[in-house]
């Protein structure tokens, strides 16, 4: 007998999981496209940490931000340079 539950629990977990991943893809844009100003849980969600995580890296100068208002925001390139930073450090190593 087959469990429908299962299988439509299944494809929504799967589903889920990829509309994470084209928002995470969305989120980090190329070179060639216009800057975005992403919440912090965006940025997060983007380099598939935590909110405290990314609070730690912007707090030591890692991760560049902007201040609007009172919001914290980053900037969509800064998350690229940091990939690719932490990418070349992983290299030198």
């Amino acid at each position: 007998m087959i469990d429908h539950e299962a299988a439509v629990r299944a494809a929504v977990d799967a589903l889920a999981t990829a509309i994470l991943a084209a928002v995470r893809a969305e989120a980090i844009t190329d070179a060639s496209a216009p800057d975005r100003l992403l919440s912090i849980d965006l940025a997060a969600d983007a380099l598939g940490i935590g909110r405290s995580a990314t609070y730690d890296l912007l707090g030591a100068g890692r991760l560049r931000s902007v201040k609007v208002g009172r919001r914290r925001l980053v900037p969509s390139r800064a998350i690229r340079e940091y990939i690719d930073q932490a990418g070349a450090r992983a290299a030198d190593r």
